[in-house]
């Protein structure tokens, strides 16, 4: 029987199909090449290795192919991972993508209600008008496409989750740090990781464009928002300011800001998305966590293991 990544336990054997997000080839000090290959589940997701890898193999696991996986569930540095006995390649027009792909934890109409609620509720007309119109040209894309490839909300969309829950903190926090332009914060989260739906290939197997691994999300929207700011004629100090944000919101140049956040609006938007997206990280590892233990190391937070409480 077939079980869920999330329910999975060191010493388990399985024998079931999962859908092959990523795989990279090593190489041992023997000289022996084996892969690296995640594979994942409607649950979550898991790394493993097929040693000894053949030729057939690199054909079996390719990103976006479904295998039929047979392993054993091992424990390395206090994280699950699987050691891949063999794997069969399996029809993928017979398979049932809902099983195998993460979705937001909101029905996507509910998610479309509160992002037209949002663009809405912006009053500048400049920042509106620069929002609007560039929401409007990847709506299709903006509201299917994941936040990452992996580590945080990496899943059907997962982008507009992200943008709308980074939204709700804002907003409670504009209201405190009074004097704060609001329709500035608003404008700049809605757009501030739009370029990944130009940066990504598709919505489920969001794979790296040639524009996103030449450019990136960042210089790719700060363009946009240029482009567009001269076709309707806006003020340049406020698309100046709105670029700013975009361009500034990972913070620091270690996290891929290609500049500091200069005003308190871009600040402000920084640590936002660096709250929501490292919270989501903690979520997803308590949810594969049993009460009274500790997750698996999440690499992208220190590779720290976090404990979840009995009650």
């Amino acid at each position: 029987m077939n079980r869920w990544i999330k329910d999975l336990k060191e010493g388990d054997r399985v024998f079931q199909p999962f859908l092959v997000t990523n795989v990279t080839k090593g190489m041992t000090a023997a000289n022996v090449a084996y892969l690296n290959v995640t594979l994942q589940d409607k649950t979550g997701s898991l790394e493993g290795k097929k040693w000894d890898m053949t030729p057939d193999d690199e054909k079996i696991f390719e990103v976006g192919s479904f295998a039929l996986v047979e392993g054993d569930i091992l424990s390395y540095r206090s994280n699950l991972q699987i050691k891949i006995i063999e794997g069969k390649r399996l029809n993928e027009k017979e398979m049932d993508i809902s099983q195998f792909t993460m979705a937001a934890p909101v029905p996507l109409a509910t998610l479309e209600a509160q992002l037209k609620k949002v663009l809405l509720s912006i009053q500048d007309e400049a920042y509106a008008s620069i929002t609007q119109t560039l929401i409007q040209k990847y709506y299709d894309r903006f509201i299917v496409y994941p936040a990452a490839t992996r580590n945080h909300h990496e899943y059907t969309s997962g982008l507009l989750y992200h943008t709308l829950s980074m939204i709700t903190h804002a907003e409670s926090l504009i209201a405190y740090y009074q004097p704060m332009n609001r329709d500035l914060v608003i404008a700049g989260i809605l757009l501030h990781d739009l370029g990944k739906t130009i940066e990504f290939s598709s919505p489920v197997i969001a794979r790296y464009t040639v524009e996103g691994k030449l450019i990136g999300h960042i210089s790719i929207m700060v363009s946009e928002i240029r482009e567009t700011a001269k076709a309707l004629k806006i003020n340049e100090e406020k698309a100046l300011l709105l670029q700013h944000v975009v361009l500034s919101h990972h913070g620091k140049p270690e996290f891929g800001s290609p500049i500091m956040p200069l005003i308190k609006e871009a600040l402000l938007v920084s640590l936002v998305d660096d709250l929501d997206a490292k919270m989501n990280m903690i979520g997803k590892a308590l949810d594969q966590t049993n009460p009274g233990e500790f997750t698996s190391r999440v690499f992208t937070l220190d590779d720290r293991s976090f404990y979840k409480p009995k009650n």
